[in-house]
């Protein structure tokens, strides 16, 4: 009993005894990261260049998944309750987010990265800005409707993807004040590196002849790429990869193949090659290759990052129609 008691005396004495300097020292806990949602493989490597190490980033529609048509899972729904912020496209691309941002009962500030951007009207404008719809059937109509009118996919014109950042930034110091510095140098070197990018792009179109900027793609994904940057893009499947090509389409797009020449055709990396390898097939234009229109690639891809994307894009572009 008494060795007891001396080992609980003991115990106490040494608890008693006052930290030594090391004790004192331990290093403080890392501030905990500000937890962000973005939509789709695209915005959510701007938000990454953005929130650097301050955030922790989940992105749901991953590389090569096409957001217009994807199914939100209950864990989507948990990491929105759970984000801080929670970044969207916005012009209706994801038609499923406010289902799933009500579904999850989130409390985040809810960002339109495209809030900045003056859209595209999704009217057939007689390719007087190089911006084709295909819009023949009432299917490609509806889509349209569900779109709001409006082009989505902003981010194909580097101007616009600049006008994003801005937005994250300004997001990211609204929901953590103590990271300004840090959110504002990191969308400022990145700005630097998307000036550079538009340079780059601007260049490589120009050293394509005036008579072959035309381009065929499986869906309409590069009306902002068309109006920034002079090509003409025509697509069989209209603004969202959900619209079926109608054969009015099909046919309409062969003739016009064959009556300017149009080059080359392209696949892309969110869509069903069939469509484009017929039309190759029927009018002889060449395979162009692949375009990263709504998703990047895998890390290790041709287009991992937004800048590695437009890079790949334009050279490939270049390739099939600089002579």
């Amino acid at each position: 009993m008494r060795t007891r008691r001396n080992v609980i005396s003991a115990l106490f004495a040494v608890m008693a005894l006052p930290l030594a300097p090391a004790a004192l020292a331990q290093p403080a806990e890392a501030p905990s990261k500000t937890r962000v949602v973005a939509t789709f493989s695209i915005l959510g490597d701007l938000v990454r260049e953005v929130g650097g190490e301050r955030i922790d980033l989940t992105v749901l529609v991953g590389p090569n998944g096409d957001a217009h048509v994807y199914s939100p899972s209950p864990a989507d729904a948990r990491n929105l309750a759970e984000a801080r912020v929670i970044f969207v496209n916005g012009l209706k691309f994801e038609g499923w987010i406010d289902r799933l941002v009500q579904a999850s009962g989130t409390r985040a500030t809810i960002v339109e990265a495209a809030a900045r951007v003056t859209p595209l009207e999704m009217e057939n404008d007689g390719h007087g800005h190089g911006h084709a719809h295909s819009r023949a059937d009432d299917h490609d109509e509806k889509h349209a409707h569900e779109h709001g009118g409006l082009d989505p996919h902003a981010w194909q014109d580097v101007a616009n993807a600049k006008l994003y950042v801005a937005a994250i930034r300004d997001a990211l110091v609204a929901a953590d004040p103590a990271g300004k510095d840090a959110y504002a140098a990191n969308a400022e070197a990145y700005l630097t590196r998307l000036d550079a990018l538009e340079a780059e792009v601007k260049a490589a179109v120009e050293a394509i002849p005036r008579d072959r900027r035309k381009v065929i793609t499986s869906h309409d994904a590069f009306g902002y790429f068309a109006r920034a940057y002079g090509l003409t893009f025509i697509a069989p499947q209209g603004v969202s990869t959900d619209a079926e090509a109608s054969a009015r389409d099909v046919g309409r797009i062969i003739r016009q193949i064959k009556r300017d020449k149009i080059p080359a055709v392209f696949l892309e990396n969110v869509t069903d090659p069939r469509l484009v390898e017929r039309i190759a097939k029927e009018t002889g234009a060449k395979i162009g290759g692949r375009l990263y229109s709504d998703a990047l690639s895998d890390e290790n891809g041709a287009a991992g990052t937004y800048i590695a994307m437009m890079q790949h894009n334009i050279k490939a572009l270049n390739a099939a129609l600089a002579r």
